[in-house]
């Protein structure tokens, strides 16, 4: 091996925090500003307000939803987070690794961690995860469509409205192309070129990046609404939903509480109607909390917090899983393009594989001027304090500053290379989700059980094997070392901080402690408000009247291989379906798909 060489691959072993989600492109781009006329700040929302739909939550469900609902009623949309408007790191790729990696209470992304141990995010911004993940856009399968209960044509219909705004073609650089070919070449067939659809085989799949670069998120879909109909109000923290009890009736919501930034108490109320209700579209974190702390939830829990029991609804939180996510960090002799996720491989062994490429890893991406910005690792980086080799209780302020000092001096050739990544299908592993205590702000304490189910860990280790093929592929031959042994990749990628667990020596060679100590997040959780346990097919709330949830919170599987896509189509579909009901039994035409 030449010295460059080896100097090469002990520099990698020193980097304490990579990932495929960092710094990936390079770009000037300036977040366009949006003035949409029914947005402001919650604090000049009057006192108390009426609306027929009250939608909590401004993600990627609910944005979609109050849009289409604001065609024909009067809707209020509560975001506890910002404009993605008013942040330029939001629509700037270059910028991608800074909202990660931003802890601060008023960051877009609001981290957290599982009792697992692993390291996670939920968005606090208006449209949701679509203003801080990946991008990637695909549709979920016409099997799972079907099993959802859904109408077939109609979420076709809501998939191209929301194609229409936010869905792109990216085009593919040599190491993306590698990557597809070389899936092909180890099996995974059929080649289905570019499409939204999920097919199993190897596909390009969409991006809500455009060809400039520009991220497009569900905030974007506002742009449908009704003005006259709709208001959205940022930074509105909803504490909890107002319930109607009469003694022999069904609980009735009511209303919401919710405060603005400077801690002023509002409350919004439904207009008079029996058809008017209240929907949660908070996510898979904040949907369930929200019911808890309104007190539907289990009734031992929810007393243990003092939290008076509007109904007893154990299966509240239940349910909740993870999609276990293992990468492999494939070094390059050759320069790489920047990209981010955009070609996946639908095995036929329970594993989704896809990749991340970038030179710009670790490097100072030039901010406008042609000044070098401060190198940024991103979420798992000594700046969110995540450090491998030192524990948790001693990442001071100055040890983070250390490190990342230290990594700042690494040379631009360490992070020369890409991931190749599976995210295990399903999964079957759940847990659970509790609160901590009752400030709606706070996180709740989540449990995955990542691999509690063997089925899981199976395919994990299957798609390991599968990335091991597309690795000693001919396609790829030019993006990889010949001398770099599986087993040299593995060992190389267990060094990463990539989640909080112990790690176990000498276990290269067994794939499935592979999959347990590297385990990640793709951010694809859900579950808590499950279908037929906590809702029912229509995303009514059992036991109560005038609330629904609709968001990933309600799925029992996550759908495709990146949900995003179905959950801003379940916001279009079922605001249809709502509308089209309502104005059926007020004798009205709806609107058509």
């Amino acid at each position: 091996m030449a010295a460059d060489d080896l100097h090469f691959t002990r520099t990698l072993s020193t980097v304490l925090a990579t990932s495929f989600f960092f710094v990936l492109l390079c770009s000037s781009l300036q977040v366009r500003g949006v003035n949409y006329t029914f947005m402001k700040d919650a604090a000049l929302a009057p006192s108390v307000s009426y609306y027929d739909y009250i939608i909590v939550g401004g993600g990627t469900a609910g944005c979609p939803l109050a849009a289409t609902l604001s065609e024909r009623f009067r809707v209020l949309l509560l975001e506890r987070g910002g404009s993605p408007y008013d942040d330029e790191r939001i629509g700037d790729m270059a910028r991608f690794a800074d909202t990660l990696s931003d802890t601060s209470p008023g960051s877009p992304a609001q981290r957290f961690v599982s009792e697992d141990g692993v390291i996670n995010s939920r968005p606090r911004v208006l449209g949701g995860g679509s203003c801080i993940n990946a991008g990637f856009y695909t549709r979920a399968s016409d099997d799972y469509v079907r099993d959802a209960g859904w109408d077939l044509e109609a979420t076709g219909a809501a998939y191209r409205w929301v194609e229409d705004v936010v869905a792109f073609q990216p085009e593919l650089g040599p190491w993306q192309a590698a990557l597809q070919s070389g899936l092909i070449e180890a099996g995974v067939t059929p080649d289905n070129g570019f499409t939204f659809d999920h097919l199993d085989g190897t596909k390009v799949g969409g991006s809500i990046f455009d060809a400039d670069g520009r991220r497009h998120t569900a905030a974007d879909l506002l742009r449908y609404a009704r003005a006259e109909g709709l208001d959205v109000l940022l930074r509105a923290r909803v504490a909890k939903i107002l319930f109607i009890n009469v003694r022999g009736r069904r609980p009735v919501a009511r209303g919401v509480v919710f405060h603005d930034s400077e801690g002023r108490m509002h409350k919004a109320y439904l207009n008079a109607g029996r058809r008017n209700e209240i929907i949660l579209s908070a996510g898979a974190m904040g949907s369930p909390q929200l019911l808890m702390l309104s007190g539907v939830g289990s009734a031992d829990h929810l007393s243990s917090f003092g939290i008076r029991i509007v109904h007893d609804q154990p299966a509240v939180g239940q349910g909740m899983s993870d999609n276990p996510m293992n990468a492999i960090y494939v070094p390059s002799p050759s320069p790489v393009e920047i990209s981010l996720i955009q070609v996946v491989g639908i095995t036929q062994v329970g594993s989704y594989i896809e990749g991340a490429s970038g030179s710009n890893w670790g490097v100072r991406p030039l901010a406008s001027g042609g000044v070098h910005r401060p190198r940024n690792f991103g979420m798992f980086s000594p700046q969110t304090g995540q450090l491998a080799t030192v524990p948790p209780k001693q990442r001071t302020p100055e040890a983070i500053a250390r490190a990342a000092e230290s990594m700042r001096q690494l040379d631009d050739s360490a992070f020369r290379g890409g991931f190749i990544l599976e995210k295990v299908l399903g999964p079957l592993s759940t847990g659970h989700l509790e609160l901590r205590n009752r400030d709606p702000d706070d996180n709740p304490s989540v449990t995955f059980n990542y691999f509690s189910h063997p089925e899981d860990l199976r395919r994990c280790v299957a798609g390991l094997s599968v990335i091991e093929s597309v690795i000693h592929s001919k396609a790829f031959e030019n993006f990889t070392y010949s001398y770099f042994s599986m087993e040299t990749l593995l060992n190389m990628s267990t060094g990463f901080p990539v989640n909080l667990l112990p790690r176990h020596d000498s276990d290269s060679t067994s794939l499935e402690m592979f999959c347990k100590d590297t385990v990640m997040t793709i951010w694809h959780y859900h579950g808590g408000c499950q279908v037929g346990r906590v809702v029912d097919a229509e995303y009514r709330v059992l036991g109560v009247d005038a609330l629904r949830v609709i968001d990933g919170s309600t799925f029992n599987a996550s759908p495709g291989t990146n949900p995003q896509a179905t959950v801003m189509m379940l916001g279009r579909y079922m605001g249809v379906r709502i509308q089209n009901e309502r104005l059926k039994a007020e004798g009205v035409e709806g609107t058509e798909l």
